[in-house]
């Protein structure tokens, strides 16, 4: 195995356990967890997540990022039947054939595009491709869902919209810090309840841990990624947008910089941005700086400001010591109470599934997952740099 694919595979079992949207990877095997990371980060609950009567067949192509598996497990979920798949990278092909057997090989992306019987398509490629794949994807009259960020550019972003309108297919973008963590999914019952009065600002937080061993050569470039908001600032732009329910928003201010990895002169290890909606603000930053010490890749908050209490989560990790993930906190005027939400069904699989039937927008709407991309690229694009005294 070349350098190169060391690094791919490392890459791979890394994210898996690092990714965003880890609760939806919650039911990967445990084996596999421990090997990528010594310090576990999320309780194991099965070894695959339960597999609902079929009802759509699709196809996964693009596996560079390890959160394919959590996009497939949630479609699965969701009555999926996963029937083939393609990769140029014959290591990461390999490790995906081996955690699902059923699924064959194709010997090209146009195999895929060209099977009529396929009404889906995931990816999870590097982030610059996925756009583009998209809109092949679309062309060929096959729905689409893609890791985030599902389009690094805005130009990428006008080309998406004009195919999508053209051919009415779904591109979905898999939001996982929503859609699949379930403290996540539980705050949005409370809040569409009135548990915290009306909403007025939400804070959104995305550490990570860089684990500069794991990652392969596009992790640090950011025309492959897009930037440090475009990539995991997307997560927050949706939450912000959801919350608030604010159908039209605009950047106010945002700024990235590379405070501390010179060798690596094309990432960006900081960012932050302040938005604001026609149904609230917004605060958001995401970095690459959880240390080693944090028993998670990174301890991932959001908070909902309310008119009447506020709810806080700790999507990964309690540093006050409760174990696990999906921490929820309300306080409203009669209490604090502390809400445990790692039982909590996420819907994300099984309602992307009931709108490619039904052609619907249950999971989310398109207007919607445009315009959390379209905030987030805005966003870095004018973001100021910012350079602190060595």
């Amino acid at each position: 195995m070349n350098d190169s694919q060391a690094n791919r595979r490392r890459f791979l079992k890394e994210s898996v356990v690092t990714a965003a949207g880890l609760a939806g990877l919650s039911a990967m095997p445990g084996d596999l967890l421990a090997a990528a990371d010594a310090r576990p980060t999320v309780h194991i609950l099965g070894s695959k997540a339960a597999k609902a009567a079929p009802r759509i067949r699709f196809s996964a192509i693009g596996l560079n990022h390890g959160h394919i598996y959590g996009q497939v497990e949630a479609v699965i979920r969701g009555g999926g039947q996963l029937v083939s798949f393609f990769a140029r990278e014959p290591d990461l092909a390999a490790a995906f054939a081996k955690r699902y057997p059923e699924a064959k090989l194709a010997k090209s992306e146009k195999e895929i595009l060209d099977d009529r019987s396929i009404q889906l398509v995931v990816s999870a490629g590097i982030p610059d491709e996925r756009a583009p794949l998209g809109i092949r994807v679309m062309k060929a009259g096959k729905d689409y869902m893609a890791d985030k960020p599902g389009i690094t550019t805005l130009e990428q972003l006008a080309d998406v919209r004009k195919v999508q309108k053209e051919t009415k297919r779904i591109y979905s973008i898999m939001y996982s810090e929503r859609f699949e963590n379930k403290a996540t999914v539980k705050a949005g019952e409370l809040v569409k309840a009135g548990a915290i009065g009306k909403v007025i600002q939400t804070i959104g937080l995305g550490p990570h841990r860089v684990n500069p061993k794991t990652r392969p050569e596009w992790f640090w470039d950011k025309q492959r990624f897009g930037g440090i908001i475009c990539d995991i600032a997307s997560h927050q732009f949706d939450q912000f947008l959801f919350f608030t329910n604010s159908t039209s928003a605009e950047v106010v201010a945002s700024q990235v910089g590379n405070t501390n990895h010179p060798q690596y002169p094309k990432f960006e290890d900081f960012g932050d941005a302040m938005v604001r909606g026609n149904g609230g603000t917004g605060y958001i930053r995401v970095d690459w700086f959880t240390p080693d010490g944090l028993k998670s890749w990174g301890d991932g908050r959001l908070t909902v400001l309310g008119t009447e209490g506020f709810i806080e989560l700790r999507k990964n990790v309690d540093i006050g010591g409760r174990n696990g993930g999906n921490h929820l906190f309300l306080v409203d005027n009669k209490e604090t109470k502390y809400i445990d939400c790692s039982q909590e069904v996420t819907p994300y699989g099984t309602q992307l599934v009931d709108d490619i039937l039904n052609r619907t927008e249950t999971a989310m709407t398109q207007a919607h997952c445009f315009l959390a991309t379209e905030l987030a690229l805005k966003a870095q694009k004018n973001a100021q740099n910012v350079k602190l005294r060595a």
